[in-house]
Order: structure tokens, then C-alpha cells, then sequence
């Protein structure tokens, strides 16, 4: 019904208001038209004293009710048209009080064909009219701030909104949740955080759910702030009272942002059981974690899961990833079999690397010599010292014990300082006396085995 406002755009539709809940109803006109006194009670407005109620007369009550009829069956524009007659007919309803009732209808019908620029035009009317009473007129005012709002017109509504408040005796929290809504269009944050925590803390006293939407809002204001404790804060209110998947969701990632990655784990978790990670970055992100909190073996499963379900791709990252948490949870064949999978996308040197190093660990040399091979040959190898090193210990086992050398000395010259330097200077000694050893046992007729790394 309403047109689509940059407070939709901005909350969504769980931050809206019932912006025009509060219209007035003319309806009220005519349930009154009879009664001379007002009955005593508590003013509610602060500039109202005992008084004699105004009127509708009998000419004037017995045509708005016809008026009321058709606006009963929702016929707009005849209604619209009946108002008209009557408001140029000085003799139907001629005093200042009866021309605000008509006044008052009108702003309804127009509110009713959507037209809200010249709903505001007759509530204007109605809030500047000789004969509105200051409680209809402060009333309107509300009504108006409201109007503004759905037209974006935020500053007149803030105005109106602010005369409402400073003349009302009591103001509810709906009025200053809806003056936040407009302080935040206007980009007053500060006043805009003041009076919704008034709001809140308002209903709160009286035992009383604030709204979702208050909430909401709150929490945006606080994100905007920087104060991701209070968002956190709010967020578990949220979950608590109104439970949405949504919230979940970001709860995990404020916890993220406050370094509770514990906790964040386990708000993850709990929307992934409940099937609602439908999105491969929001269930690699997960993994991630898990690998990140070394449960390799869980991170393992969630990616399994995510490529058989269709939501994870099977390309080569994604694969590469599975490899690493299989081979962190010390299960080689499946790191193996999905690092395998991802060399058919895409055959890196650094992903022929990682091959090379799970060959040697499960003993296929020969394997594991051709891949470091191909992995020094494409390049691009992350750490190309560790590669040469699996390469001339796949040579040592197949008894290539001078290839092996070469393959150490390569290792030596890639590694960048002391410790890498250590490892292949310690197998170049021992590949050295190694194949000089098995030499002079073939020297002397001994059956010693040669290379095979074809």
C-alpha cells in the first residue's frame, strides 16, 4: 500500500513502523456529534482545561454520515466528491469546528487513494483551522509527522513529530521509535540512538518485549558506532525473542569481529545443522574454522558434504582444501584421492608439490619423483627447497643415489637460511656414502640393487 521508502531500503521491512495506524478515523466525528459537555477526567494534554465541547450540528452530522456510508464500502472518489458539495455549501456545515470534520475526512480518503501529498495538504488544514480543538490538533500532528515520513519528506516530519512530543503530556514509545526512524534518515545517529533507547527502556520498565524492529535498529546504530559489544548484546536478544536464522548469522560474525572464535564456531555450527548454510562461501567459511580450531577431520566432512550436496565446486581450491584437511586429520589415501581430483583442474607446480610429499609418505616413489619432477618444472612452488628434498628422498629409495645428490643440491641452493640449508646438507652426506658403500659391494661381485626410477 505504502510507497517503498528509504526506510525499507535501509532496516528492511522488520524496521517499518505501522506508520499510519493512528490516521484519523472520521468516524469519531459522528459518534460525538450530540454530546455538549465533555465528561471530567485527567487532561491529557497540557494546554486543556474543563471546558465545553464543540459540536456538530444535525444538518452537518446528518450529511457526513451519508459520507460515512460510501466510506464504508470503500467508495473513495464519490466519497471525495460528496465532501466537496458539502464543503461549498456554506449552509450544511458552517461553523469553524464543522469545516476541521470535514477537513479531517478528507485527509482520510486522500490517505486512502494514496494520494499523501494532498492528505498532508488537508491535515495542514486541520492542525491551521480556526476550530480544531488542540487535542485533534496535536493528534494530526502525529498523523502528519507520519505522512512525511512515507513521502521521505524527513524534516517537516521531524518538526511535527517534535511539536507532538513537547505538547503531549504523556509521549508513547512508538512516537520516539518513529522519531529515531526519522533522526536516522536525517543522519542524527546520536539523536536518533538517545530516543529509541528511551523507547526501550520505557516499555522495559513496564515488563513489556520491545519490539523486533526496535531492536533492529538499535543494533544498527550501535554497529555503526563501532561498539560490536552492544550489537553482540543485542543480537542475543534477538535470537532469544525473536528467533531468526538471520540473527544467527550475524551473531557468528560480530563474535568474528570481537575475536570469540569459540563462540563464533559454535553460532556457525548451529546454523549448519539446521541446513541453513545454502551459500559455498558461508560453508567454506566454516571449514576454514574448523581447520583454523584444528579439527581437520570436521572441516574434511563439511566439504565433502557441501560438493555432494551441489552448493561447494568441485574445482581445484576447493579440492586443494580438502586435500590439506585430510592429510592435517593423517588420513593420506583420501588427501591423496581429493588432491588427485584437483590436479585434473588444474596442475600447478605447487599443487605437483603437495602430490610429490603424500607419494613419498604412502611409499610410491616412483610416483612421487615424477610429480616432484613436474612441480620443478612448472615452478611456482611455494617452498621449492621441501620440494627437491621429497624428490631426492624418492631417490634414495629407488637407489638413484648421484640423482639424488643433485636433486639435495638444488634443495640447498632454494633454501633461504640456516635451518632449511641443515636438512639437504645431511642428506647430501648421506647419499654420498650410501651409493660410494653399495659401489664397492657391486665392485666386488655383490648383487646390490640399482636405479629405478624409470
Amino acid at each position: 500500500m505504502f510507497r517503498s521508502t528509504k526506510i525499507l531500503a535501509v532496516f528492511g521491512a522488520a524496521f517499518m513502523l505501522p506508520l499510519l495506524a493512528t490516521v484519523a478515523d472520521p468516524q469519531s466525528v459522528l459518534s460525538t456529534a450530540a454530546v455538549a459537555a465533555e465528561e471530567k477526567k485527567q487532561p491529557k494534554y497540557k494546554d486543556v482545561k474543563t471546558r465545553q465541547r464543540q459540536s456538530v450540528g444535525a444538518k452537518c452530522a446528518k450529511a457526513l454520515e451519508k459520507v460515512q456510508v460510501v466510506l464504508e464500502e470503500e467508495q473513495w472518489v464519490e466519497s471525495l466528491a460528496m465532501l466537496t458539495n458539502i464543503e461549498t455549501n456554506p449552509k450544511t456545515c458552517a461553523s469553524d469546528y464543522e469545516q476541521t470534520q470535514i477537513w479531517k475526512f478528507q485527509g482520510y480518503v486522500h490517505y486512502s487513494l494514496e494520494d499523501f501529498g494532498s492528505a498532508i495538504g488537508a491535515y495542514r488544514r486541520v492542525i491551521n483551522g480556526a476550530g480544531t480543538p488542540p487535542e485533534l490538533r496535536l493528534d494530526t500532528r502525529y498523523t502528519l509527522a507520519q505522512l512525511f515520513t512515507v513521502e521521505e519528506r524527513y524534516a517537516e516530519a521531524a518538526k511535527e513529530l517534535e511539536i507532538y512530543m513537547q505538547e503531549s503530556t504523556i509521549v508513547g514509545a512508538d512516537a520516539k521509535v518513529l522519531l529515531a526512524q526519522i533522526y536516522y534518515q536525517l543522519e542524527r545517529k546520536a539523536d536518533s540512538l538517545r530516543m529509541l533507547e528511551e523507547a526501550i527502556t520505557d516499555v522495559e520498565s513496564k515488563g513489556i518485549l520491545p519490539k523486533e524492529g526496535w531492536w533492529s535498529l538499535q543494533r544498527v546504530l550501535y554497529y555503526e558506532k563501532g561498539d560490536y559489544k552492544r550489537v553482540v548484546s543485542i543480537l542475543e536478544k534477538l535470537i532469544k525473542h525473536y528467533p531468526k536464522w538471520t540473527y544467527w548469522k550475524q551473531v557468528g560474525g560480530m563474535y568474528g569481529e570481537l575475536e570469540r572464535e569459540s563462540d563464533r564456531l559454535v553460532a556457525t555450527e548451529v546454523v549448519y545443522l539446521n541446513d541453513q548454510l545454502d551459500k559455498e562461501s558461508q560453508v567454506m567459511s566454516m571449514a576454514y574454522m574448523y581447520l583454523g580450531a584444528e579439527v581437520p577431520y570436521r572441516a574434511a566432512r563439511i566439504i565433502e558434504k557441501g560438493m555432494k550436496d551441489k552448493i561447494i565446486e568441485r574445482n581445484a581450491k576447493n579440492l586443494e582444501i580438502l586435500g590439506t584437511a585430510w592429510y592435517q586429520s593423517k588420513d593420506l589415501v583420501k588427501a591423496l584421492k581429493a588432491l588427485e581430483s584437483a590436479s585434473k583442474y588444474s596442475d600447478t607446480g605447487n599443487l605437483q608439490s603437495r602430490l610429490a610429499g603424500i607419494y613419498l609418505d604412502l611409499g610410491r616413489d616412483k610416483e612421487a619423483y615424477r610429480a616432484a619432477t613436474k612441480a620443478a618444472k612448472k615452478g611456482g612452488v611455494k617452498r621449492p627447497e621441501a620440494n627437491y628434498l621429497v624428490m631426492g628422498n624418492a631417490l634414495i629409495n629407488l637407489h638413484c643415489y648421484k640423482d639424488a645428490i643433485s636433486a639435495f643440491q638444488k634443495s640447498l641452493k632454494a633454501a633461504k637460511d640456516k635451518k632449511s640449508k641443515r636438512y639437504p646438507t645431511q642428506w647430501i652426506k648421506y647419499a654420498d656414502a650410501e651409493g660410494t658403500r653399495l659401489g664397492k659391494l657391486r665392485d666386488v661381485g655383490a648383487t646390490v640393487p640399482g636405479c629405478s626410477k624409470k
